[in-house]
């Protein structure tokens, strides 16, 4: 793993004080949601923290970033859905051998998970039953290997572009099928009580 890039960014000066999972969780937590609104976007650290708002995957961005600030590897993993639904990343950790996800999301599920999953397997399929429509259709599919950032240098980190290189990299990197056809048909849909509590959201447009 490379070192995390030396450099007086006055903006990163917070990640020193982030040095416990929850408080990088927690800061995560206090930035607005990205709607994207007019465009999409996959911003840097960097411009998230200037322009105070984030979406799941920049969320995922900046922690992988305060996580590598703190000398551990900058790792995201992706959990891909249908078609008809979004997926969702998370910014993976380990503690004792065993996994944990910094994540950023508007609603009440799809959170933080403690580092207590002996695979990045069992840490993407803690999400499962989380992942559901308005209909109850569970639509998670797959999910990736841990990504690497840190192969990217320190220019991701204040760039003030958007990401696109390292987004279309991570969505074709190595994914892991979770079901087959059979288990597909067999799925139970979500119950109304389920399906009522996932439209609880922290931040409003």
């Amino acid at each position: 793993m490379r070192r995390f890039p030396s450099g007086e960014i006055k903006e990163f000066k917070v990640f020193k004080k982030l040095n416990t999972l929850a408080k990088i969780q927690d800061f995560v937590n206090k930035i607005p949601i990205n709607f994207e609104v007019g465009k999409r976007t996959c911003w840097s650290p960097l411009t998230v923290l200037n322009n105070k708002e984030a979406h799941c995957m920049e969320g995922a961005l900046l922690a992988a970033a305060v996580l590598w600030h703190n000398g551990e590897s900058p790792l995201l993993v992706n959990l891909r859905t249908t078609d008809d639904d979004y997926g969702h990343v998370l910014s993976v950790f380990k503690r004792r051998s065993k996994w944990g996800a910094i994540t950023k999301t508007n609603h009440a599920v799809l959170r933080y998970r403690d580092p207590v999953y002996a695979s990045v397997r069992e840490l993407a399929m803690s999400y499962f039953n989380e992942y559901f429509l308005d209909s109850g259709k569970k639509t998670m599919r797959s999910y990736s290997a841990p990504f690497d950032l840190s192969k990217y240098g320190g220019d991701w980190l204040v760039s003030k572009k958007n990401l696109w290189k390292i987004f279309d990299d991570f969505m074709e990197s190595k994914h892991f099928k979770i079901l087959d056809k059979k288990m597909i048909r067999e799925l139970r849909s979500a119950d109304p009580i389920e399906i009522k509590s996932g439209k609880l959201t922290e931040w409003k447009r």
